[in-house]
């Protein structure tokens, strides 16, 4: 693992955001999900495609809050375009596990 500059950190805008709309994305190559993340009234609703079916559906996710990276440019998944990444980790079988928060915070929360 390489250091970083507590600068280069700063360029990295990680913020919460509250899932509004989940949908399958039986297009995509891998098993995912597509997500509409509220971001609150400065970044808006932002979409994604995440590969979280092993662990979360669809419904299940409506309404809970994920982190995700904001300021990376928007990417082409399949016919989808990815606006933001949310954040998670794999689990012992390399399944994605969302990060999470254990208290409420506004849509739009930077991390710090």
């Amino acid at each position: 693992m390489s250091l970083i500059e507590f600068d280069d950190f700063l360029k990295v805008d990680i913020r919460a955001g509250r899932v509004m709309r989940a949908e399958p994305y039986p297009e995509a190559r891998k098993p995912a999900l597509k997500l509409w993340v509220d971001f609150g009234p400065e970044l808006g609703i932002k979409k994604t495609s995440a590969q979280l079916t092993e662990h979360y559906d669809a419904s299940a996710l409506e309404g809970r809050m994920v982190m995700a990276v904001v300021n990376f440019p928007p990417r082409q998944i399949g016919k989808f375009m990815s606006e933001v990444l949310v954040l998670g980790v794999p689990d012992a079988d390399g399944a994605v596990v969302l990060l999470s928060l254990d208290q409420e915070v506004a849509p739009g929360a930077r991390m710090f």
